[in-house]
């Protein structure tokens, strides 16, 4: 395969044509509020976000993208989005990555993400509905109120997998390794479209609970496999994670908790 094919960009557009009604990712919070959202409505958000870039802040091919927010649905829109762009992802463990051309930030993290150096700042409330930030501190754009009145559809960019794709961990990861390293965990994990995968991360975990590669996320693009994003159980509460768990038919779980028997592989 090309460099242009090995792109995860097109990967994910490969995967929404295959079967758009197909559920992707399946989010629970600490209340145990869920939302699910199929392959087509996460790629209308990614769509949404790419045209914002795009048309509101100008990013091209080559510009870095700083997302200092947890693993949630709206997160893997601003990866997916900044991939189609032809942007890098930059993560940091520490905090928000200086000096790009836009970083998106929690609402815990926008002082942080405006001393930053970045050129533009969007501030997201991880609402599970997509509901707007509360407040919203002078130059910081609202995520859920400013993408929803960018177009539904996004033209399919001529994204060079050989470009860098990913910054972390103080490594720089080409679209061709990012796509790689999806596949190969795919086939270690040995998931295919019949697998459930599960991702047991705390709340406010970094984007690299997701590996620092994001190839949990890749992993799940490349098999087909749905994710479900989820906060590990309470003290005590291991029965009603392990119902939800049978509820949303988890065959394969990633993540340090919950220790015990598992009625599911569990993957590292």
């Amino acid at each position: 395969m090309g460099a242009m094919s090995d792109s995860p960009a097109r990967l994910w557009r490969a995967l929404v044509s295959a079967d758009p009604s197909r559920p992707f990712v399946t989010s629970y919070d600490e209340l145990g509020d869920r939302i699910e959202l199929s392959r087509a409505t996460l790629d209308n958000w990614v769509s949404k976000t790419s045209n914002m870039l795009v048309d509101g802040f100008g990013t091209q091919p080559g510009d870095r993208v700083a997302l200092a927010l947890p693993p949630h649905w709206q997160s893997l829109a601003w990866i997916l989005s900044s991939w189609s762009v032809g942007a890098a992802v930059v993560l940091s463990d520490e905090g928000v990555a200086p000096d790009t051309e836009v970083a998106v930030a929690a609402s815990g993290r926008l002082e942080a993400a405006l001393d930053s150096g970045a050129e533009e700042v969007v501030g997201t409330s991880l609402d599970p509905l997509g509901l707007p930030l509360r407040e919203v501190p002078p130059m910081v754009t609202d995520y859920t109120v400013e993408v929803r009145g960018h177009g539904d559809h996004f033209p399919a960019y001529p994204v060079d997998a050989a470009e860098p794709a990913l910054e972390s961990a103080g490594r720089t990861l080409t679209g061709a390794d990012v796509a790689a390293a999806g596949r190969a965990l795919a086939k270690e994990w040995d998931l295919g479209e019949q697998d459930r995968l599960a991702v047991v991360v705390a709340p406010d975990a970094p984007l690299t609970a997701l590996r620092e590669d994001l190839s949990v996320l890749t992993a799940a693009v490349v098999s087909g496999a749905p994710l479900v994003l989820t906060p590990p159980p309470a003290e005590g509460d291991l029965q009603r994670f392990l119902d939800r768990m049978g509820t949303e038919r988890v065959s394969v779980l990633y993540g340090p908790e919950p220790a015990g028997d598992l009625p599911f592989r569990r993957v590292v």
